[in-house]
């Protein structure tokens, strides 16, 4: 695995050495002669160097310094310059010193880089190309003999310079926003992706814990009827009939314990942690949506919210608003609204889900929030189950609260109105 991981950064190193070498090529010479370059070779590196964070910097502005000088050593034998190998090479090792000394101060500020505002960075980057120059500068003035410049050469190549960083850094910024917005959607999509596996775990959860507790319930009053049964006030084959039924029922119980402790397990694995009301709210709309226009349905989302607190209770509170909010959904006719809104209230957190569908009717609300009731239909005519208001009511009991049922307008909708005690969500910090 490590050789792996050298021979990657190794191929790493060559790679931006040769593009670096390359980009070089592309310039323009703001002096008399050749006796300076500004090439795009010194922002490609710096790109380099701000993206590929995993090099090492030292060795990246050693090895890019070598393959530079063998690069223009081997583009003035190959346009026949009337150089020696021996005056090509002098002539071009000060490049080789440009990207060896902005690779060793690049390194100075490597873990810093990310501290740095975009502004900060251009004027460091800026600062660290000009000694790098200066370096370069003093190396042909050793090897070559060269001139000095005059102060107006060096206010220009200043100039440069800085144009030349802020260039660079402007784009690093610009690819660094898009892959942050890209981790961002990503990041989003699999928090909106687990809370709906949570949602969905809370509520195979909460019902396996209210069939333990019925199971429970009926074992006992079995194994009761058989202790009567026994005592004489029924036939052996009664009695052993009945112990037969209550055995199973302990067993099925027992099972379902074991599944329980499973999914218990599962759940405060994949969901933990805490999440604000107005983020609930958003993920409640974003999974509604697209459940909406799966049903081919155009339907305008209305978030309203004048509180907002951090809760634990995020799990079943995001069961109990998709449930309401589904519902909305599903009684819309094609094209409609649906609006939500959370508020408190002397001690009590309101929420409310309205919808535009067709209300419900004065004859059903008495059995609106019992298992099995259902205005529901499919294209078959089958009933659906009936229990989603009925776990909701239940998830509402769980928190001392309260849910009723009013109507929107005369002209149609319901709005459902949930009332729970801010103390039993609200996490104190």
């Amino acid at each position: 695995m490590g050789r792996s991981i050298l021979r990657m950064k190794t191929v790493q190193i060559l790679l931006v050495a040769a593009v670096t070498a390359v980009a070089g090529e592309f310039k323009i010479n703001p002096f008399d002669g050749d006796i300076f370059r500004i090439a795009m070779g010194s922002s490609a590196f710096l790109l380099f160097l701000l993206l590929m964070r995993q090099l090492p910097y030292i060795r990246t502005g050693i090895a890019t310094g070598i393959v530079v000088l063998l690069f223009r050593t081997a583009m003035d034998a190959v346009e026949g310059s009337g150089q020696t190998l021996e005056q090509s090479l002098s002539s071009h090792c000060s490049a080789m010193i440009y990207y060896m000394v902005f690779g060793l101060l690049m390194y100075v500020i490597k873990r810093r880089i990310d501290t740095f505002h975009p502004l900060v960075l251009g004027a460091v980057a800026a600062l660290i190309d000009l000694v790098s120059n200066e370096m370069e500068l003093l190396t042909r003035l050793i090897v070559l003999d060269s001139a000095s410049f005059r102060l107006n050469e060096w206010t220009y190549l200043m100039a440069i310079a800085v144009l030349r960083t802020y260039f660079t850094t402007g784009v690093y910024s610009s690819i660094s926003v898009s892959q942050m917005r890209i981790r961002e959607r990503e990041q989003q999509e699999r928090t909106r992706q687990l809370l709906g596996f949570g949602s969905g775990l809370y509520g195979e959860v909460f019902y396996l814990k209210k069939s333990i507790g019925t199971l429970e319930h009926v074992t006992l009053n079995s194994f009761e009827l058989y202790r009567q049964l026994k005592a004489g006030e029924g036939t052996e084959q009664h009695s052993r009939q009945v112990l037969d039924i209550t055995q199973q029922l302990h067993e099925v119980k027992k099972d379902s314990q074991r599944i329980l402790a499973g999914l218990v397990k599962l759940a405060e694995r994949e969901v933990n942690g805490d999440m604000p009301l107005s983020g609930i709210l958003q993920f409640t709309v974003q999974s509604n949506a697209k459940y909406a226009e799966m049903l081919d349905k155009q339907i305008d989302f209305h978030v309203d919210m004048t509180s907002d607190y951090t809760t634990d209770s995020y799990i079943p509170l995001l069961t109990l608003l998709n449930n309401l909010t589904a519902n909305a959904v599903e009684v819309i006719q094609g094209k409609g609204s649906i609006h939500l809104r959370a508020y408190e209230q002397e001690g009590l957190t309101f929420f409310t889900v309205a919808d535009s569908g067709a209300g419900i009717q004065k004859r059903d609300l008495e059995l609106l929030f019992e298992p099995g009731f259902t205005t529901k239909f499919d294209e078959e005519g089958i009933a659906a189950t009936g229990i989603g208001l009925s776990h909701v009511r239940d998830i509402v009991n769980m928190f001392g609260g309260s849910i009723t049922v009013h109507p929107v307008s005369p002209a149609g909708g319901a709005m459902f109105q949930v009332r729970v005690p801010s103390e039993k969500l609200r996490k104190e910090e």
